[in-house]
């Protein structure tokens, strides 16, 4: 699974062409408000991978804008209620709280409601973590983190990503995807997290025919050290729309017994979802 010379070249050239196109036709005025806005919108990327709270200087440095522009649109951002000052620096306001939980998967009576009590009860049944996630791209989002007092330390948070690649959720999603959506994923290569993980684009691949021929994606410490993983893909006419996954401590974790009542609740979920499309 390889892109030759000619798919790049064929994916690149129109975008060019578009581009040198746009000044030529976009009116100057709309032409500062995209700028303002794409510019606004790096402000608000800049919260991604830190925070919560940065200061003008450091979402400046993080968005590649400069200071005086950063702190007008942020201005611009406070008074639409998008973020809000602290002192001297700024944070993510809860009207974005409230869009990102009207993301189609997020709203009330969405997949996140539905599989919730499958969730619950996979915790009750193995007293580990449990998540539900979709696939974005290359990575897997968090939609969903059900743990407790004493649980292992894993590197998810609800809303946050991780690499598809070297975790369960992402090897259950991608072994019943698109050939098209596996692409990507290989082409970029695959990043090695810990020694565990899985960078042989061939044995990558040999995993994802596995998961596919058993039905769960298993992660043995490749996301994190001492933290093995087992999906299974929520599936809609034979595709994933998410997937659900148990993490536990390797030295006590149960791979087999977890991978039976993983799969049974995410069939149980698949049905569940399909019948609500239906009736929609």
């Amino acid at each position: 699974m390889t892109l030759t010379a000619s798919d790049v070249l064929s994916s690149t050239i129109p975008a060019v062409a578009a581009a040198r196109r746009s000044p030529l036709t976009a009116p100057a005025g709309k032409q500062h408000a995209s700028t303002s806005v794409s510019k606004a919108l790096q402000l608000l990327d800049s919260f991604r991978t830190a925070g919560p709270s940065l200061g003008v200087s450091e979402l400046a440095r993080r968005a590649g804008i400069a200071k005086s522009t950063a702190f007008r649109l942020l201005a611009y951002l406070e008074r639409a209620g998008y973020v809000e000052r602290v002192g001297t620096e700024y944070r993510l306001s809860w009207r974005l709280f409230e869009l990102g939980n009207r993301v189609d998967h997020c709203r009330p009576r969405g997949l996140r409601d539905l599989a919730l009590p499958f969730l619950s009860e996979l915790y009750v049944s193995t007293n580990n973590v449990v998540h539900l996630g979709v696939l974005e791209g290359q990575d897997v989002v968090y939609l969903e983190k059900i743990h407790g007092h004493r649980a292992i330390r894993t590197p998810s948070t609800v809303g946050g990503r991780m690499p598809a690649a070297c975790v369960g959720l992402g090897k259950a999603m991608l072994a019943f995807s698109h050939p098209d959506t596996v692409r990507p994923v290989v082409t970029a290569g695959l990043k090695r997290r810990t020694p565990y993980s899985i960078s042989e684009p061939g044995r990558f691949l040999g995993e994802l025919a596995r998961v596919r021929a058993n039905g769960v994606a298993f992660d043995r410490e490749e996301a994190a050290l001492g933290l093995t993983c087992v999906a299974a893909p929520i599936l809609v006419a034979g595709r994933p729309v998410a997937a659900i996954s148990v993490s536990g401590a390797t030295s006590r974790f149960n791979a087999n017994a977890t991978a039976t009542l993983v799969r049974r609740a995410a069939a149980q979920i698949s049905a569940e979802y399909r019948e609500c499309l239906e009736h929609e």
